[in-house]
């Protein structure tokens, strides 16, 4: 399968600059920073998304609080270790960086209620975990997988997803090594977690809904016909 991540790992979100920008890492005498963008849901709510980028794609006031962009990227995974304990940590890897112009509330929220394409993901990459599936206490189906698509220079990016309803059931019977193209949306919640001394930490988890999703059949010419998602938030 091609690496090149126009084919297989590429997204486009649109929303504001949260934050102040950070500096994350150098390599070769390259400075990348790390901010957050807002970017609002049908819902109302918004996800706050991690960005990484290269200082060759911004100026000075680029990423300046509120400031509206338009980013087109990947979403990638490092492992961090912390308190010798492993870490899967994900970003959105920025490939370009575009200043957008700024509309007013009303024209804003139009443009979310006509579902102009502000937050989408595209990735083909396979089954690596058992997808997870379950039910909620009010009957909601949830399914978890774990996708792992492959990067340049025999990397590969492992990215937590998010199917419901039909998705959901659909996606229990995957065998591991199955490849599939998933469709979403890139989604920031939080959650708590335990530590053995019992001290809660609030964390914020980052993964992909899944908007549609196929199986890609490369014995056969032909494709599944995709699962469109219905029940996402």
């Amino acid at each position: 399968m091609s690496t090149n991540y126009l084919e297989n790992n590429y997204l486009t979100l649109v929303g504001k600059v949260t934050g102040e920008k950070k500096f994350s890492h150098e390599i070769y005498g390259e400075s990348f920073y790390v901010f957050n963008l807002e970017i609002p849901r049908l819902s109302g709510n918004s996800d706050i998304i991690p960005i990484t980028v290269s200082e060759r794609l911004i100026k000075e006031d680029t990423l300046v609080e509120g400031k509206k962009l338009l980013v087109k990227g990947q979403f990638r995974s490092y492992n961090s270790y912390e308190n010798e304990k492993n870490r899967l940590i994900l970003t959105v890897f920025a490939k370009d960086i575009i200043e957008v112009e700024e509309n007013n509330e009303e024209e804003e929220n139009e443009m979310v209620k006509k579902d102009t394409i502000t937050n989408e993901v595209v990735l083909v990459g396979y089954i690596c975990k058992k997808p997870i599936y379950r039910q909620t206490p009010f009957g909601r189906e949830i399914s978890d997988l774990l996708l792992a698509v492959n990067r340049a220079y025999n990397k590969s990016d492992y990215i937590p997803c998010i199917a419901w309803g039909r998705n959901a059931r659909f996606c229990q019977n995957l065998e591991v090594g199955t490849e599939v193209k998933v469709v979403g949306r890139v989604q920031s919640r939080n959650y708590e977690k335990k530590h053995e001394d019992g001290t809660v930490e609030t964390r914020v988890a980052y993964e992909v809904s899944v908007g549609s999703l196929e199986v890609i059949d490369e014995n056969e010419d032909s494709k599944e016909e995709p699962v469109e998602n219905q029940e996402a938030v």
